[in-house]
């Protein structure tokens, strides 16, 4: 699978793993498994833990249709969209990124995962998660309709992550 573009002052790959809780000190594997994230992926998880949210991008499979349609004709953009009542959460939600060691990870489409627990390396604290979005070129958007929007991505040439879609409230 290819990777989201890159955005502003994403650092070096590292393994991540996104909480809200902020003193893990060691990851235990829940049924069966650890999940980390790769640092490209990384802001897929930059939103409160329940926030619904549908995020897509441009892969070289992308018609040039659908980067306009959804994209504004720019197939670098990232796009990251949810409902307009997280955004307030979104700014004051308190969210942890820890560091993971590489091993003992293996890759799985795009995720990392380890039957084995982990200690982190570090923590980082998000804090705003609008103004991470802001610094990192990565389009914040807010939908009334998450889901017929969703519907649309999911049918489109577009590459795309969509989780806590459960959460959304239905138009």
């Amino acid at each position: 699978m290819e990777p989201a573009p890159p955005y502003p002052g994403e650092g070096l790959r590292a393994l991540w793993h996104v909480s809200d809780d902020a003193g893990i000190e060691r990851f235990e594997p829940r049924n069966g498994r650890v999940w980390a994230i790769d640092t490209r992926h990384l802001p897929l998880y930059w939103f409160p833990r329940e926030c619904p949210r549908a995020t897509f991008w441009a892969n070289s499979g992308t018609t040039d249709d659908d980067v306009v349609r959804f994209l504004g004709g720019d197939a670098t953009r990232r796009v990251h969209i949810v409902e307009p009542r997280w955004l307030e959460s979104m700014r004051t939600a308190r969210v942890f990124a820890y560091r993971l060691p590489e091993e003992p990870f293996d890759a799985w489409d795009r995720f990392w995962i380890t039957d084995s627990a982990v200690e982190p390396v570090d923590v980082v604290d998000l804090r705003d998660l609008v103004r991470l979005h802001e610094e990192a070129g990565i389009e914040l958007r807010a939908d009334d309709d998450l889901l017929s929007l969703w519907d649309e991505v999911v049918s489109s040439t577009l590459d795309y992550s969509g989780i806590r879609l459960r959460n959304a409230v239905h138009a």
